[in-house]
């Protein structure tokens, strides 16, 4: 799926310890068979389908969904694309497959369990709990769809194409012209003039002109009602019978709507993410879907993003955050994460921050970096001395305090017997975390 043009149309990156990050934005991913059952709510036209998680279960659906179907596909369910050219670790080429009926059972049993790695997952893969039965269409066109949210118009855009099924990136670097982007009034919404138009970029070759346009003002009223912040649908297809099917999706939704979208936020497969940040979350995960940073500050305040380092860092302040994971790749090390505390932590937080810290096997040493204005250097203090206590501090942790109460946060430490690096400024901070760190 699309990821180089979408981040060109509404680029939100950040430059962290000297090399691009993406920033972890704030949205739920679904599954593409939960996002087409949602879209088929819609008036959406998508392929009939069945996700199973077991070979018990691909039995029923062939006999029950399927019965005269020669052919299937048989797509493995995981939150990252380019499954189509993924491979399992235990070796089997590919994430999609179009197979006879009678080898439906066999593939999928292949898939279930086991897992995947693609280009977007990285080496470690993703684990294919379900597959997705689907019948296999007679597709004559294939295009790109796609709504997101435009900075600069400050609202919805729409961006087709009339090839789809292959890397947009790569179409809109050769092809710039094929691409075409229509912005919606917020207010005004979805008008029968932007859908034509939307619906002139895909040029589809025999699909009716005023159904198309319905598809497309469905698929807008999908993304503003559910709290999308990225419907992406490539291939949009154009069947032998003139009909256009989302034949494969992608959607994403914005967590601040997550008390208004309880049934969408309860399809979240916390099994797809990274266990570090699922650590950050609050208590009603399951339910609400928000992450620490976003609940009320009395339970926890924590905005946390990992990383690929070895040096945790726990700061308060955003910027301040940016500037340690800097000077820490400045002076030879690299940050394991991004770990904000915010102004106003309290000691409790300051327990579940280093939770987190030492959570991450890569670890090797933890930076406490606390400039204290708000936040108290006593406070943090006292948060660090009874993290200890909880939690088996195994790495070497450098201390840096400066600013309010922080005579007394200095003493809290020096009486709590534990073994501490204690540093007077931001570099001597760094310096020693990346030698305890690589020593």
């Amino acid at each position: 799926m699309v990821r180089g043009l979408l981040n060109k149309l509404v680029s939100r990156s950040l430059s962290v310890a000297g090399k691009w990050q993406q920033q972890q934005l704030r949205r739920l991913n679904i599954h593409e068979y939960q996002g087409a059952e949602l879209m088929g709510k819609y008036g959406v036209n998508v392929p009939r389908g069945v996700a199973v998680s077991s070979v018990e279960e691909v039995k029923k659906a062939i006999k029950d969904v399927f019965p005269n179907q020669n052919e299937l596909v048989v797509k493995s369910q995981i939150l990252a694309g380019g499954r189509g050219l993924g491979t399992f670790k235990s070796g089997l080429k590919g994430g999609v497959h179009i197979v006879k009926t009678e080898q439906v059972e066999d593939i999928a049993g292949k898939m279930l369990g086991q897992i995947l790695v693609t280009k977007q997952t990285g080496p470690q893969g993703k684990i294919v709990s379900k597959v997705y039965l689907c019948e296999k269409l007679s597709l004559v066109n294939e295009m790109y769809f796609a709504i997101t949210l435009d900075r600069k118009t400050a609202g919805p855009i729409i961006i087709a194409c009339s090839k789809g099924g292959t890397s947009i990136e790569d179409l809109a670097e050769k092809f710039p012209d094929m691409i075409v982007k229509v912005p919606v009034d917020v207010f005004e919404g979805i008008t029968d003039e932007g859908a034509a138009k939307v619906v002139d970029g895909l040029a589809p070759k025999g699909a009716d002109r005023n159904k198309s346009i319905d598809q497309v003002k469905n698929l807008y009223k999908l993304f503003c009602e559910c709290d999308c912040t990225l419907l992406e649908i490539n291939p949009l297809a154009e069947t032998a019978d003139n009909q256009l099917v989302a034949a494969d999706a992608k959607l994403n939704f914005d967590d601040n709507a997550a008390y208004r979208q309880k049934e969408i936020f309860a399809l979240r497969d916390t099994s797809q993410e990274d266990p570090r940040e699922l650590l950050g979350m609050c208590e009603c995960v399951t339910t609400c879907g928000f992450y620490l940073g976003q609940v009320d500050a009395a339970k926890a305040d924590l905005n946390y993003i990992g990383l690929d380092g070895e040096i945790g860092c726990m700061v308060n302040g955003a910027g301040l955050a940016m500037a340690t994971m800097d000077i820490i790749k400045l002076r030879g090390g690299t940050p394991a994460n991004f770990l904000d505390v915010g102004g106003n932590a309290s000691e409790g937080q300051v327990i579940e921050a280093f939770k987190i810290l030492t959570a991450d096997d890569k670890v090797k040493a933890i930076l406490v970096n606390i400039f204290g204005g708000i936040m108290k250097c006593d406070v943090i203090a006292s948060g660090i001395v009874n993290a200890a206590k909880q939690v088996a501090l195994k790495v070497p942790v450098v201390v840096r305090l400066e600013g309010t109460n922080v005579d007394q946060g200095k003493r809290i430490l020096k009486e709590s017997g534990m073994t501490l690096i204690t540093a007077e400024d931001l570099d001597d901070a760094a310096q020693k975390a990346v030698k305890a760190a690589y020593s």
